[in-house]
């Protein structure tokens, strides 16, 4: 089938989500089994500034499609940038694509990274799906282990390539929950773990969100020379408090965001 709407490109991006990761699916159907409403608070996708696959690039088909630029994000210590779009519909999900800033790690990285993107040719990245076709390129599993040296980021995209990393449970939404606290025992009690860097809550009340994750489930994946066992996908919950004028905190914070990427670290 033809990808051309933004309905259809999330259809497809949950799909191969939950494909990868069904410990989603069973959370999700969780919470649908309690009577509640699973709404979708935002989705992320994760990239390299390379100038032909960074942020802007990927963005092109959701402003197309009524997406607009709402803020940005800088990453020190794990050298990202990132971005979040917001639909003029506000049932839509947010979308956060972050980029790794490859000419801030030593040449071995950048010359990986390179040669992984060279390999993508331009209509393939024009296509309105791109962002949903998974690995474009062969990727040896000694390119994946010297990534995984300098930036698990890094590994996961070459792994993976252009997919959700995570899809997002908004809190508010969940008649039977009162706190994130709540959500995460119910989680946890149902046998899955959770993201523990930084603690088991990123964030508070005062900066309007707070965020939680399970951790990346392993799967074996094939690779252009063999197999290896890799983190892939998780599953956040976000719950949003109300700013000065009232209206709920639509953005993001760096600084529990920077944790909530470790729920991809090997060993976390």
């Amino acid at each position: 089938m033809s990808i051309n709407n933004i309905n259809q490109l999330l259809d497809k991006m949950w799909d191969d989500y939950v494909a990868t990761n069904p410990d989603a699916q069973k959370i999700h159907d969780l919470f649908v089994a309690r009577g509640d409403k699973v709404v979708n608070d935002h989705i992320a996708l994760r990239t390299f500034d390379h100038p032909k696959v960074n942020v802007d690039v990927l963005a092109k088909p959701i402003l197309k499609s009524g997406y607009i630029e709402k803020g940005t994000y800088n990453f020190k210590e794990k050298k990202l940038f990132a971005k979040h779009f917001e639909h003029s519909d506000p049932s839509m999900p947010k979308i956060f694509i972050s980029q790794l800033l490859i000419n801030e790690f030593d040449n071995e990285l950048s010359e990986i990274v390179n040669k992984l993107v060279a390999q993508v040719d331009d209509a393939t990245v024009a296509r309105f799906d791109f962002m949903s076709m998974g690995r474009p390129w062969k990727c040896f599993t000694q390119d994946y282990n010297s990534l995984k040296k300098h930036s698990d980021y890094a590994a996961w995209v070459a792994a993976f390539g252009y997919r959700p990393n995570h899809f997002t449970v908004l809190i508010n939404a969940l008649a039977s929950v009162e706190s994130i606290e709540d959500l995460n025992n119910i989680v946890k009690s149902n046998g899955y773990s959770l993201n523990s860097s930084g603690g088991e809550v990123k964030g508070s009340k005062e900066v309007c969100l707070e965020q939680s994750s399970t951790l990346a489930n392993n799967v074996e994946l094939d690779f252009t020379d063999g197999k290896l066992t890799v983190p892939s996908t998780y599953y956040e919950f976000a719950k949003r408090y109300p700013q000065v004028d009232g209206n709920l905190y639509q953005g993001f914070v760096a600084k529990s965001a920077d944790k909530i990427f470790e729920s991809t670290n090997q060993g976390q």
